[in-house]
């Protein structure tokens, strides 16, 4: 190598005077990954005092990479000027050699490529075999490792997988036997751990069965979901176009609320109240109107939540209803019975007798207050029953 690069030197400062003319070295520009070397510095230096050059010329390490190029660049564009003093044929024939310069190139390059991705291949089927090897060792370990055959005929099988990744057979293998290696390792541990691998795919069928299965229970509560749609009217309507739309999306909603499509129905529900919340310049009137349809809607939307089991939506949207109306005996009856399906018999009495002051003759409102005074008589006995226990 040392006299490869001084012969490479001595080379270009021969074709540097080929033309008889005098020159100077007045400084000397190195770079590369070996430039700080000792011996390729001294090599430099060795080859610049065979051709008379001062050996104590100091080296220098201020080009980059940029400069270069556009040190190639410039030197090709001098070439091209030279050219253009050549006769027809003669340019010809450079174009000519150039052109079959860079084809060469070029089919070198691509077959670095190809050679390039095939070495890679070898390295991740490699890694393969040697990730298998590591696996099956530590799998006497796991769950299923009692299935496993004994242990001296698995370790004599991923022994000889093993010394052979590092025998020079394999340094040699080209893909194709690479991949026959890997095919046969497998085969081989497939065949002598049966029981172990079966048991393993069963386990990992069996999880992935239980993924998909909450992945759609999950889909469905997203579903049953009060949708959360971007809502780009900001236009400032007149209050009875408005009101138009309010109600258009509430009559909707009890239709589809009527066909048993609880989850749609909440939807309109949700998109009415969001076109509630949009009325502009109401006169005290008109804002007694917009309250009564507010309080309408909050009412059905917790009812369609509480048909959906969505306890915590409903529970939500009769606190907004009870905000619009604290005294509204059907908003303290809903809450209860969500109250109720929440099993919070205390919470479901208060608003019931609150509701019952408001309405004293509501059929509803009794009959529920009925069931949770049952069911707070049952919870009195049970603590009564427990303390007897506890203390005799």
């Amino acid at each position: 190598e040392a006299n490869a690069l001084k012969q490479l030197i001595s080379q270009a400062l021969e074709e540097a005077g080929e033309d008889g003319e005098k020159f100077t070295v007045d400084a000397v520009e190195v770079t590369g990954g070996g430039c700080r070397i000792p011996w390729v510095k001294s090599i430099i230096l060795e080859a610049m005092e065979s051709h008379g050059i001062n050996k104590s010329l100091s080296l220098s390490y201020s080009l980059d990479d940029t400069s270069l190029a556009l040190g190639a660049a410039l030197l090709g564009s001098l070439e091209d000027k030279n050219v253009g003093f050549a006769d027809a044929d003669t340019k010809l024939a450079i174009d000519a050699s150039r052109e079959e310069h860079r084809m060469k190139l070029r089919e070198e390059e691509q077959q670095m490529f190809a050679l390039d991705k095939e070495l890679t291949k070898i390295a991740d089927i490699r890694n393969q075999i040697e990730a298998h090897v590591l696996e099956m060792r530590s799998a006497r370990h796991t769950k299923h490792g009692s299935l496993l055959p004994a242990q001296d005929v698995l370790d004599a099988h991923l022994n000889q997988a093993e010394d052979w990744l590092f025998s020079e057979e394999a340094e040699r293998a080209t893909q194709s036997e690479m991949e026959d290696k890997l095919s046969s390792t497998l085969q081989i541990t497939d065949g002598m751990c049966k029981l172990y691998t079966d048991a393993v795919k069963k386990e990992a069928e069996v999880k992935e069965q239980e993924m998909e299965e909450e992945a759609k229970r999950r889909q469905v509560e997203r579903d049953t979901e009060e949708p959360d749609e971007e809502d780009h009217d900001n236009r400032r309507l007149p209050k009875k176009r408005r009101m138009e739309i309010v109600l258009k999306n509430k009559n909707e909603a009890n239709e589809l609320f009527g066909d048993g499509n609880y989850r749609h129905a909440a939807a309109r529900y949700t998109k009415a109240l969001s076109h509630c919340a949009k009325f502009v310049d109401l006169s005290p009137e008109d804002t007694k109107e917009v309250n009564g349809v507010k309080l309408s809607l909050n009412l059905n939307l917790a009812l369609a939540y509480l048909k959906l089991e969505k306890l915590d939506q409903a529970l939500r949207v009769c606190n907004e209803a009870l905000h619009v109306d604290a005294k509204s005996a059907k908003a303290l009856y809903r809450r209860a019975t969500v109250y109720y399906e929440k099993k919070k018999w205390d919470d479901a009495n208060k608003d019931l007798q609150t509701a019952m002051n408001i309405a004293p003759d509501d059929k509803a409102i009794k009959k529920l207050h009925g069931r949770v005074e049952l069911q707070l008589k049952k919870q009195k006995a049970k603590q009564k029953k427990m303390a007897q226990k506890m203390f005799g």
